[in-house]
């Protein structure tokens, strides 16, 4: 039998055998990976560092400008402690008298003359006062007010105040004419304190404060109700006075 030779087949040509692709050597990373694989792009955390490393400067330099400021504040106050020594004004109730005080089933009617005394005890500061109002309390119950005109407060300088309060016809409530008519029948007089609420700024040298807000509250104080024409003295020997400086920041009143 004859043996029957067949043709070697034919060599690949343009890269294929047997009509599929196969890559040419030496192969390209697209064709080693396939060329139709999706492209890996990293997510730009550097972009987010960099925002963050932003942020954080800005934080460390905005507390590191208040700190300064802060610190600045402190040695100035110190620097003015140190050189002016400021020390609260004072006051003092040096007589109360009451001339009238009717009381009905619904209104007041009184009239009271009080000397206050303001003394500044400082060396190197004066003071400006604006208008004081003045009030006059007995337990909870407002029985008088009035004013006292403005005034410059000198260095070492001693005031008298004087205001005259008076309050007529002003309607009461029940509860408030119960509490006063309790009041009267005590054996060692009425009750009383003088309250004083203004606005004062500071002098020292060629600097000037802005103004701030201060109340006095005067306790201690008790008058015997008027017999007749003659006003009734009040005793202030046990009245204390107060101070307390009221700074006012937005809407939200500290002191």
């Amino acid at each position: 039998m004859t043996d029957r030779v067949y043709p070697a087949a034919k060599p690949a040509t343009n890269g294929t055998v047997n009509g599929a692709a196969n890559p040419s050597f030496p192969a390209t990373k697209a064709q080693l990976y396939g060329a139709t694989r999706p492209t890996y792009r990293p997510t730009p955390y550097h972009h987010r560092r960099s925002r963050r490393s932003v942020c954080c400067t800005v934080c460390f330099w905005l507390i590191l400008i208040i700190l300064i400021l802060l610190l600045l504040i402190g040695l100035a106050g110190v620097a003015v402690y140190l050189l002016y020594r400021p020390h609260r004004p004072s006051f003092t109730v040096t007589s109360l008298k009451l001339s009238h005080f009717a009381l009905t089933s619904s209104t007041l009617n009184s009239r009271f003359d009080v000397n206050v005394t303001a003394t500044n005890p400082n060396n190197k500061i004066s003071f400006f006062y604006d208008p004081t109002a003045v009030s006059i309390i007995s337990g909870d119950v407002d029985v008088g007010d009035g004013t006292v005109p403005g005034f410059f407060h000198g260095e070492k300088n001693t005031t008298l105040l004087k205001a005259s309060i008076l309050r007529t016809g002003v309607a009461l409530e029940s509860g408030d004419v119960e509490t006063l008519k309790s009041s009267m029948k005590s054996k060692s007089g009425l009750p009383l304190k003088v309250e004083l609420e203004t606005k004062v700024k500071a002098k020292m040298g060629s600097l000037k404060t802005p103004k701030v807000r201060i109340r006095v509250v005067c306790d201690g104080i008790k008058v015997m109700l008027p017999v007749g024409k003659k006003p009734a003295t009040g005793s202030t020997s046990n009245a204390k006075c107060g101070v307390d400086v009221r700074f006012k920041i937005w809407k939200w009143t500290v002191g």
